[in-house]
């Protein structure tokens, strides 16, 4: 591999490491990358879920050294998130892009709109959210939560943070933590069904995931700092950003 895709895989990957640990998106950096150096979109849908998961094992020990994730009660939400990429990595090996560009479009507006128009929600921790019991309501909505992540990376961050803030009542730190410890652990699951399909690039999600570590350390300290506040501002021009990506606006 040339030295310049090296760079670029590892720039790419701290950009995108930051972004998916203090919002979300940054598989729309990387995904289209992979496929720039010559991957397929099923490979590089694969290839990019190693990335994932090393950049979510910085990003879970940073949270839980600085006392923000609890593994003992955050674990629940995980289970049904795991059922739910299994099945969704079984439909990832066709992807329909011009269908899925359009359903994660639509999904981005939805949230813009959510992160707009209710502000004060995603900044203010529900009181004893952390130690609920999850419902029903939430183990069915992060089923299918896990089943789009398995299916397809992109923009997954967003919709999990939705799920936490607006069905669990977490601030935006706790649900950025939680959020990466569910990512971290469906992705071990999703990722061994690209493995056994032989639908994964070793090389480049390895170098790949140097950058995205780099980024996960630097987010998940941002967010700790940062608060709800200021992470609600990142994660709305990160919202715009991708909107517009999508959209075609960058060409």
């Amino acid at each position: 591999m040339e030295w310049y895709y090296i760079l670029a895989l590892v720039g790419t990957g701290l950009v995108a490491g930051f972004i998916n640990t203090v919002a979300g998106g940054g598989s729309t950096l990387t995904l289209p990358l992979l496929m720039f150096l010559g991957l397929p979109a099923n490979v590089a849908n694969g290839t990019n879920r190693i990335a994932i998961l090393l950049q979510n094992v910085v990003g879970v020990n940073t949270f839980r050294n600085k006392k923000v994730l609890n593994l003992t009660s955050d674990y629940k939400l995980a289970v049904p998130a795991i059922l739910g990429s299994i099945l969704g990595a079984y439909f990832a090996v066709e992807i329909d892009e011009e269908t899925l560009r359009k359903v994660i479009t639509g999904l981005m507006v939805v949230m813009l709109l959510l992160v707009v128009l209710k502000p004060d929600v995603w900044v203010k921790n529900k009181a004893g959210a952390i130690n609920i019991k999850p419902s029903v309501f939430q183990y069915i909505l992060f089923f299918f939560i896990g089943v789009y992540g398995g299916f397809i990376q992109m923009g997954v961050g967003f919709i999990l943070l939705a799920g936490l803030v607006l069905g669990c009542g977490h601030d935006l730190v706790k649900a950025n933590a939680v959020k990466v410890f569910i990512v971290l652990i469906y992705t071990i699951f999703s990722l061994g069904i690209f493995f056994y399909n032989k639908q994964v690039d070793l090389m480049a999600g390895l170098i790949l995931a140097g950058g995205n570590m780099g980024g996960a350390w630097l987010g998940a300290h941002f967010t700790i700092k940062g608060g709800a506040k200021y992470v609600r501002y990142v994660l709305l021009l990160a919202l715009i950003l991708i909107i517009l990506n999508l959209l075609g606006v960058f060409g």
